[in-house]
């Protein structure tokens, strides 16, 4: 069996399998007690999670650029928050890396049972996924997960959470029929929103708030649109057309700071005209 440390300096002239031990080498080698990096050995689930859900997005940001040649590091960066996560399960006895991918790959095995089993490859993308949740839905049943809701998790961005909790109910539903009616409920929202920033505390302004927001959430759930993309791609416009607001300051000698609104609507009135998007 090689030391870590001969994995750790393999030629990089290996196949998938040796570059992926050389990955798990390295981790072992960071988390050492006795001769690892003090910062690794510090770190645990709770510290170590937020990075794995910075990396999670670094990897859906670079392909939203289509940056191909970030992706890879990207997915590198993330591919080690895995690793990193096992080997600290495998330090406390949970479980270890080669559980995990045990794990996965039956997982993927048992839900297309229509490519490694007996079912048709004969269906339809619709029917695949509604053949998807019958089997996801099975596996939480054997997970005693019985609520309908149950499973959706907790740690997820709020607007793809509120999406899966709504498709959750939908499945079995309690949704709309129409989007018609998904705007006449935002317009109500909006209404409770407005009066009760005059009547109600800052909780209760926060809580109508969300309301709102759980509703524009579920318009684009009937809309086909994934309200988090969308919402990014309107983060990267924001930050491109105040870009150019930026620019154009400069060329009179000035920074945001020493503007004022009116100026600086203008010049987000021409970034839009010369189609800054």
């Amino acid at each position: 069996m090689p030391k870590p440390t001969d994995l750790i300096i393999f030629d990089e002239t290996g196949d998938v399998r040796d570059q992926f031990a050389r990955l798990v080498a390295i981790m072992e080698c960071l988390r050492d007690p006795q001769t690892g990096c003090p910062w690794d050995i510090e770190q645990d689930f709770d510290t170590i999670a937020p990075y794995t859900i910075e990396e999670a997005h670094e990897v859906a940001d670079a392909i939203e650029r289509r940056a191909w040649g970030e992706l890879q590091g990207e997915l590198g960066d993330l591919a080690l928050q895995v690793v990193y996560h096992a080997q600290m399960a495998g330090e406390a006895g949970h479980f270890d890396i080669l559980g995990v991918l045990k794990s996965i790959n039956d997982k993927m095995v048992s839900r297309h049972p229509h490519v490694f089993g007996a079912e048709s490859r004969d269906k339809s993308a619709e029917q695949q996924t509604e053949d998807w949740e019958k089997i996801k839905a099975a596996e939480r049943a054997g997970k005693d997960e019985r609520g309908v809701l149950d499973g959706v998790a907790l740690g997820l961005p709020a607007l793809t959470r509120a999406l899966k909790l709504q498709r959750r109910a939908a499945r079995v539903g309690f949704d709309w029929p129409s989007t018609a009616e998904v705007i006449d409920k935002i317009v109500e929202e909006a209404q409770e929103l407005n009066e009760a920033r005059t009547t109600l505390g800052a909780d209760e302004i926060a809580e109508e708030y969300g309301d709102l927001l759980f509703v524009m959430v579920n318009l684009g759930r009937h809309l086909g649109i994934d309200p988090e993309a969308a919402l990014r791609a309107t983060n990267g416009k924001f930050t491109r057309r105040f870009a150019h607001i930026e620019s154009e300051l400069r060329k009179l000698g000035k920074a945001p700071a020493d503007s004022d609104l009116a100026e600086m609507d203008a010049l987000w009135n021409d970034a839009k005209a010369r189609g800054v998007k």
